[in-house]
């Protein structure tokens, strides 16, 4: 089985995806391992870029839990993996780069 992420950034790729960016969230105690994060040239294209996504993925045995969609942004769940597709307005406007760059795990503290 090819490395998952390595699928998914050469799908992206190949399909013209633009501004691709991996994340790695292990160390940071997030929900997910990985998020991947690829702008679109619009909304056909986003939902271009999922099909091709879906195909290849199952092609390497991998399973998607879930996919919300919507005309600007598409999410995929993989369980330990999140792929964004984002048109360049939505993921300007929504800039989870720094969230994600900044997230840092909260501690509780004793009272």
């Amino acid at each position: 089985m090819t490395n998952k992420l390595e699928v998914i950034i050469n799908t992206i790729d190949e399909k013209k995806g633009e501004n691709i960016q991996v994340f790695n969230m292990k160390e940071k105690d997030y929900f997910v391992d990985s998020v991947i994060i690829a702008s679109t040239l619009g909304d056909k294209h986003g939902y271009a870029l999922l099909d091709a996504l879906k195909t290849k993925l199952k092609e390497n045995g991998e399973t998607i839990i879930t996919v919300e969609e919507g005309d600007n942004w598409i999410v995929i769940d993989l369980g330990d993996t999140l792929i964004h597709l984002m048109t360049p307005e939505y993921r300007s406007k929504y800039n989870i780069e720094e969230f994600l760059d900044n997230y840092k795990t909260q501690t509780s503290k004793e009272i």
